[in-house]
């Protein structure tokens, strides 16, 4: 287990947080399987496993009430530990490959609208506070509906990153790095932020900053959001999240392609972005009605007469 720890922080470059997580769930499985064996395993005790074991333990972390997600999380990490252990050692898991993970419902994205976008962006820099604390706060919602950043890379940027160029290159989950534009607006936006910021912005420190100087925390962000909410009368879906979501939603029911955005946000599979399409039906019949021929002719959508 600490061999596979370790290979996840050299070769995979995966988080702190994430490797924390992964030992965690590993552990968690270990001291079941020690429990219902009545022994610590090795990795022949491992080999050896059925099905069935495997299912009980699935069912004992049910019944200690976790979630769909969070069991089939923990079942995505023993998974990957025992392709680790088969590719390092040549210890095959047959009663693992048999085990289906727990269907996990599929939860649509919940965006701000464009108005409420809008609203957002105005109010973020004029609520009577400090100026350049204002102007903090209006430059990085900017960047997360402008840019479709995550909180976390948002909050990575640095003195370095300023002035902003016209695309930013980020680096996101699993280390994936994209392209991203930047548009105008936003660029002067943060430009405002960084003139009036009464803290050095050194090349290796971070850009935004907490009213004492500090790097600003994704909870301060959170706390802002929930304030512009209150304010504006929008409910507790406006999560800075919901401005990426917003960022992806908007671009698609204005003619953007699914393929393009994807590259935007950083995911990995197209499927992931494919739920932007169920939440914009209408985007969808409108492509359909400009690009079908049938649809672009009405004279030749009727049948032919007999």
């Amino acid at each position: 287990m600490a061999h596979y720890l370790d290979h996840l922080a050299g070769e995979r470059r995966s988080s702190a947080r994430t490797i924390e997580a992964y030992g965690r769930d590993l552990g968690g499985f270990l001291a079941f399987m020690t429990d219902h064996l009545a022994q610590a395993p090795d990795l022949a005790a491992l080999s050896s496993l059925k099905a069935a074991e495997y299912r009980a333990w699935m069912a004992a972390r049910r019944r200690d009430g976790l979630s769909a997600r969070s069991l089939a999380r923990e079942l995505s990490a023993v998974r990957g530990f025992f392709r680790y252990v088969q590719r390092r050692w040549g210890i095959d898991a047959p009663g693992l490959l048999v085990v289906e993970g727990p269907k996990l419902p599929r939860s649509k994205p919940k965006p701000v609208s464009e108005d409420a976008a809008a609203r957002l962006l105005d109010e973020a820099g004029q609520r009577g506070g400090e100026a350049w604390i204002e102007a903090r706060d209006a430059a990085l919602v900017a960047l997360l509906y402008g840019c479709g950043l995550r909180l976390s890379e948002a909050l990575s940027l640095t003195g370095a990153d300023t002035p902003l160029p016209q695309s930013l290159r980020i680096t996101g989950k699993g280390n994936k790095t994209r392209i991203v534009p930047v548009l105008p607006a936003v660029r002067t936006a943060v430009e405002t932020y960084a003139g009036l910021c009464p803290f050095e912005l050194a090349k290796e420190a971070p850009l935004f900053r907490a009213a004492r100087g500090g790097p600003l925390g994704p909870r301060a962000v959170q706390k802002l959001m929930q304030t512009l909410r209150s304010r504006l009368g929008l409910g507790p879906s406006a999560t800075p999240h919901a401005l990426r979501h917003a960022f992806a939603t908007h671009l698609l029911a204005h003619g953007g392609d699914l393929r393009a955005i994807q590259e935007l946000l950083g995911h990995a599979s197209l499927s992931t972005t494919q739920v932007y399409a169920d939440i914009e039906p209408a985007r969808l019949m409108a492509v359909h009605a400009a690009a079908h021929p049938r649809a672009r002719n009405r004279d030749r959508n009727r049948l032919p007469r007999n």
